[in-house]
Protein backbone atom coordinates (compact mmCIF):
# COMPACT_ATOMS: atom_id res chain seq x y z
CA UNK A 1 0.00 0.00 0.00
CA UNK A 2 2.93 2.64 1.07
CA UNK A 3 4.55 1.69 -2.50
CA UNK A 4 1.57 2.33 -4.32
CA UNK A 5 1.26 5.97 -2.69
CA UNK A 6 4.81 6.39 -3.34
CA UNK A 7 4.60 5.60 -6.86
CA UNK A 8 1.26 7.76 -7.36
CA UNK A 9 3.05 10.68 -5.72
CA UNK A 10 5.92 9.97 -8.05
CA UNK A 11 3.62 9.71 -11.08
CA UNK A 12 1.46 12.73 -10.25
CA UNK A 13 4.47 15.24 -9.55
CA UNK A 14 6.10 14.05 -12.72
CA UNK A 15 3.08 14.91 -15.01
CA UNK A 16 2.65 18.60 -13.31
CA UNK A 17 6.28 18.89 -14.60
CA UNK A 18 5.26 17.63 -18.04
CA UNK A 19 2.81 20.50 -18.12
CA UNK A 20 4.95 23.36 -18.55
CA UNK A 21 8.08 23.27 -20.43
CA UNK A 22 11.65 22.06 -18.79
CA UNK A 23 13.93 23.75 -21.25
CA UNK A 24 12.49 22.26 -24.67
CA UNK A 25 12.70 18.75 -23.32
CA UNK A 26 9.65 16.60 -23.72
CA UNK A 27 9.14 14.19 -20.62
CA UNK A 28 6.11 11.52 -21.61
CA UNK A 29 3.98 10.18 -18.68
CA UNK A 30 4.94 6.72 -19.45
CA UNK A 31 8.30 6.82 -18.94
CA UNK A 32 7.49 8.39 -15.58
CA UNK A 33 5.46 5.97 -14.67
CA UNK A 34 8.22 3.28 -15.63
CA UNK A 35 10.44 4.95 -13.72
CA UNK A 36 8.77 5.14 -10.45
CA UNK A 37 7.72 1.51 -10.71
CA UNK A 38 11.47 0.58 -11.83
CA UNK A 39 12.54 3.03 -8.47
CA UNK A 40 10.04 0.94 -6.43
CA UNK A 41 11.18 -2.21 -7.59
CA UNK A 42 14.84 -1.32 -6.51
CA UNK A 43 13.80 -0.29 -3.17
CA UNK A 44 11.95 -3.71 -2.96
CA UNK A 45 15.45 -5.97 -3.79
CA UNK A 46 17.17 -3.56 -1.55
CA UNK A 47 14.99 -4.41 1.21
CA UNK A 48 14.81 -8.37 0.51
CA UNK A 49 18.89 -8.11 0.37
CA UNK A 50 19.08 -6.13 3.67
CA UNK A 51 16.97 -8.47 5.12
CA UNK A 52 18.88 -11.74 4.23
CA UNK A 53 22.27 -10.47 5.69
CA UNK A 54 20.76 -9.31 9.17
CA UNK A 55 17.82 -11.81 9.50
CA UNK A 56 16.93 -11.69 13.07
CA UNK A 57 18.11 -7.53 13.38
CA UNK A 58 16.46 -6.14 16.76
CA UNK A 59 14.94 -2.79 15.57
CA UNK A 60 15.48 -0.20 18.49
CA UNK A 61 18.69 -1.80 20.25
CA UNK A 62 21.00 -2.13 17.60
CA UNK A 63 23.88 -4.36 17.91
CA UNK A 64 23.50 -6.56 21.48
CA UNK A 65 27.33 -6.51 22.55
CA UNK A 66 26.84 -7.02 26.91
CA UNK A 67 24.50 -9.38 28.90
CA UNK A 68 22.47 -6.54 30.18
CA UNK A 69 21.39 -5.65 26.53
CA UNK A 70 20.35 -8.99 26.23
CA UNK A 71 18.16 -8.99 28.92
CA UNK A 72 16.80 -5.77 28.11
CA UNK A 73 15.85 -6.83 24.73
CA UNK A 74 14.58 -10.25 25.37
CA UNK A 75 12.44 -8.83 28.06
CA UNK A 76 10.92 -6.65 25.86
CA UNK A 77 10.09 -8.86 22.93
CA UNK A 78 9.11 -11.44 25.52
CA UNK A 79 6.84 -8.29 26.97
CA UNK A 80 5.29 -7.77 23.24
CA UNK A 81 4.28 -11.54 23.15
CA UNK A 82 2.79 -11.87 25.84
CA UNK A 83 0.03 -8.73 25.73
CA UNK A 84 -0.26 -5.55 27.03
CA UNK A 85 -1.47 -6.39 30.45
CA UNK A 86 1.95 -8.59 30.98
CA UNK A 87 4.68 -7.32 33.53
CA UNK A 88 8.21 -9.06 34.27
CA UNK A 89 8.50 -10.33 36.99
CA UNK A 90 12.11 -9.33 38.62
CA UNK A 91 15.02 -9.51 36.27
CA UNK A 92 15.37 -11.84 33.95
CA UNK A 93 18.73 -14.22 33.59
CA UNK A 94 21.44 -13.86 30.95
CA UNK A 95 23.65 -16.79 30.89
CA UNK A 96 26.58 -16.77 28.43
CA UNK A 97 26.96 -19.19 25.27
CA UNK A 98 29.74 -19.69 22.83
CA UNK A 99 27.69 -17.03 19.97
CA UNK A 100 25.49 -15.03 22.59
CA UNK A 101 23.35 -14.77 25.36
CA UNK A 102 20.23 -17.49 26.38
CA UNK A 103 17.85 -15.12 29.10
CA UNK A 104 15.61 -16.64 31.35
CA UNK A 105 12.53 -15.02 32.83
CA UNK A 106 8.98 -14.80 34.00
CA UNK A 107 6.25 -12.38 32.93
CA UNK A 108 3.13 -12.04 34.94
CA UNK A 109 -0.29 -12.07 32.63
CA UNK A 110 -3.82 -12.01 33.12
CA UNK A 111 -4.02 -15.80 32.90
CA UNK A 112 -1.28 -16.41 35.19
CA UNK A 113 3.00 -15.77 35.49
CA UNK A 114 4.41 -17.11 32.19
CA UNK A 115 8.08 -18.28 32.03
CA UNK A 116 10.10 -17.46 28.78
CA UNK A 117 13.32 -18.44 27.24
CA UNK A 118 15.01 -15.91 24.70
CA UNK A 119 18.35 -16.31 22.48
CA UNK A 120 20.64 -13.68 21.42
CA UNK A 121 22.68 -14.89 18.70
CA UNK A 122 25.59 -13.20 17.16
CA UNK A 123 24.40 -9.46 18.27
CA UNK A 124 20.63 -9.60 17.81
CA UNK A 125 17.37 -12.01 19.49
CA UNK A 126 16.97 -15.18 17.66
CA UNK A 127 14.02 -16.24 19.46
CA UNK A 128 11.49 -16.09 22.42
CA UNK A 129 9.88 -18.60 23.67
CA UNK A 130 7.30 -18.13 26.13
CA UNK A 131 6.30 -21.54 27.88
CA UNK A 132 2.49 -21.08 28.35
Amino acid sequence: MIEMKATAIWTIGAMMLTTTSIHAQTVRPRDVVGAAIASDIAAQRQAERDAKRFPYASPGYGPIATAAAARNACAAKALDQAGPSAKLIGQARASTMSTGWEVEGDIAAADGDIPFVCSVRNGSVSGVLLRK
